[in-house]
């Protein structure tokens, strides 16, 4: 059955994945209501776009925005508690309550509004397998053991099914992004902060890690594609493509003309660097730049980031874009924004002795 939408409402409007969606979305004549904790944000990242109205507002008071939803058919969710998650410290109680008890409420919310269809922001977390193992759709995380943030999104997903078994009027279904990169990116995430220390040669050396790469731009396409001719109560993977460190790093080279890093660095020197960097963010009070959960997701998930795509390319006919397409528009957008210098800037100044 073909689904579609005429007025969505967008969480996390101005982030990576929401601020594409919302483009997305109002490039198939969709209306679009984004939901941003700033309105100054927001005019930063969409200026005066056509189709968008802005609504303020924070998921950690979803009765403060729930009128906003109101005439609106369809809901994406992509608003999540992630990034200071990886700061250091322990952040359980926060990531339970935005992206757990919060979405609990949203979904509470947007069906007294009236909204029947919802694309849920899922997330690779939910997934695994053994080392080096093609996982799909099928192969469930449990939540018991799991890094604080993968289980809070296996609990959110169950959150959203437990919405649907209550509610069997309701169209719902999930799309699970893998390490989403792509123009954007202000906030910027910890993909748009590796593109950027890339770029401004702060990078060390080459750690020993594997991601699935994709575009937060097929991202955005799979959810409109999983709204229109997903399966309801499914997940489909938008994973991208795997990638190990070094190899990403050669195509960062390759496409920006910026010297990759050669020095591997061990596994041992990043639990050293991790610690250190904690005890600093402690006296200090600023995050830090590398803390021990993200050290510890590094070595758990390494060769854990083969994702199969079939189910997607089958049933919703998504493909995914060239990485170094992907590398070539972020570090533009970021040229474009100010946040880096202009290629001939950069060469005098590399130049330089």
């Amino acid at each position: 059955m073909m689904r579609d939408t005429k007025i969505a409402f967008v969480t996390g409007a101005t982030g990576l994945l929401g601020n594409n969606l919302v483009r997305t979305l109002l490039a198939e004549g969709v209306q679009v209501r984004g939901l941003a904790r700033s309105a100054e944000k927001a005019r930063q990242q969409f200026g005066d776009l056509a189709g968008l109205e802005i609504v303020e507002g924070d998921m950690e008071d979803v009765a403060g925005f729930a009128s906003a939803l109101e005439g609106c058919d369809t809901l994406f969710h992509t608003a999540a508690y992630f990034r200071d998650s990886y700061y250091g410290g322990r952040h359980w109680a926060k990531l339970k309550a935005i992206n757990v008890d919060a979405t609990g409420r949203l979904l509470i919310a947007a069906h007294q509004a009236g909204i029947r269809q919802i694309v849920h922001t899922s997330s690779i977390a939910v997934v695994d397998g053994k080392k080096g193992q093609v996982v799909d759709e099928t192969m469930k995380r449990p939540a018991k053991g799991a890094d604080d943030y993968y289980r809070s999104k296996i609990l959110s997903d169950r959150t959203v099914m437990a919405h649907l078994y209550r509610h069997p009027e309701t169209f719902g279904v999930f799309v699970m992004p893998g390490w989403m990169h792509g123009p954007g990116d202000r906030g910027p995430t910890a993909a748009g902060q590796f593109t950027l220390d890339f770029m401004r040669g702060k990078l060390p050396g080459i750690p020993p890690a594997t991601f699935a790469f994709v575009d937060a731009r097929d991202v955005a396409q799979a959810e409109l594609l999983a709204l229109r001719q997903g399966r309801r109560g499914d997940h489909y993977l938008a994973a991208g493509r795997h990638v190990a460190m070094a190899d990403l790093m050669q195509l960062y080279q390759g496409v920006t003309g910026v010297a990759a890093p050669k020095r591997k660095i061990p596994a041992a020197a990043l639990w050293i660097i991790a610690g250190i960097q904690e005890a600093i963010a402690r006296l200090t009070g600023r995050p830090a730049l590398l803390s021990l959960a993200a050290v510890r997701n590094m070595r758990n998930e390494f060769e854990h980031s083969r994702f199969d795509p079939t189910k997607a390319q089958a049933e919703l006919g998504l493909s995914f874009r060239p990485m170094e397409e992907t590398i070539a528009d972020e570090v533009a957008w970021y040229r474009v924004n100010g946040m880096l210098p202009a290629p001939a800037t950069e060469a005098r100044r590399r130049s330089r002795p």
